[in-house]
């Protein structure tokens, strides 16, 4: 049921990052929506526009989990009982918390189709086909396991980084869902986007044209910021499938 996530995007960040986002993804930006104009999409010429757009008055840049269903209610109901905390109910959609504090919204609209990775001036393919769920050491078993209930998956470890597992689901939506066991004790939870790519060095280049800052390289992915200062990363995994090359490590 991910249906898509939203960047939550300060005022002053909003207008940069909407620009980086859009040249990241090759995607319009679409007309503003919502009481105050602070909602739009990218819009792909194929799948579903699964990445979103908020400008928040205060607090943080972040990114919360839009999750489709067809009853958001019922949903809602279902994951308070499981530990999360509903925070307003605004008609088209639920917002909520997770028991450590990620922020996700139960919506109507559908977010199943990926569009397709596309291939840029240098020769590479990529796309965002992931977000990762970041989770502190000593609330990851719990967390990890209200978000497996909510959007009924299994957990699939990375053999090569056990820090890693994957929330495997019966059906191959829009965006793949990975948990991260993070080194700190504790804190709130918290996401970025991963996406893929088959060169990496190229899409890194082309990234810090666009405005973001390089962090650091690790084994199969590296960390980026965009202008507003949220992390990401580009990884070494085909868009389409989410699986490393045949040569790589699964």
């Amino acid at each position: 049921c991910c249906g898509g996530v939203l960047l939550d995007l300060p005022v002053e960040e909003y207008a940069a990052a909407a620009t980086f986002w859009s040249g990241v993804t090759g995607f319009p930006l679409s007309p503003p929506r919502g009481a105050y104009d602070e909602f739009a999409s990218l819009l792909p010429p194929e799948g579903d526009d699964y990445l979103r757009l908020q400008r928040i008055a205060e607090g943080e840049p972040g990114i919360h989990l839009d999750l489709s269903v067809a009853d958001a209610r019922a949903a809602a109901g279902e994951a308070q009982a499981r530990g999360a905390r509903l925070d307003a109910d605004h008609g088209t959609h639920l917002s909520l918390r997770s028991p450590g504090g990620l922020d996700f919204c139960f919506v109507s609209h559908g977010g199943r189709d990926r569009p397709p990775a596309r291939r840029w001036p240098d020769g590479q393919h990529s796309g965002v086909y992931q977000v990762c769920l970041d989770l502190p050491r000593e609330t990851y078993d719990a967390e990890a396991g209200f978000w497996a209930a909510i959007l009924d998956a299994n957990l699939e470890v990375l053999q090569a980084r056990p820090e890693f597992e994957w929330l495997r689901g019966s059906q191959q939506l829009a965006l793949d869902v990975l948990l991260q066991r993070l080194d700190e004790p504790d804190g709130p939870v918290r996401a970025h986007l991963d996406l893929g790519t088959d060169d990496r060095p190229a899409e890194v280049r082309r990234h810090l044209a666009l405005g973001a800052d390089h962090v650091e390289d690790e084994q199969f992915w590296t960390v980026m910021r965009d202008p507003a200062g949220t992390p990401y990363c580009i990884t070494d995994r085909d868009p389409a499938t989410g699986r490393l090359a045949a040569s790589q490590i699964n």
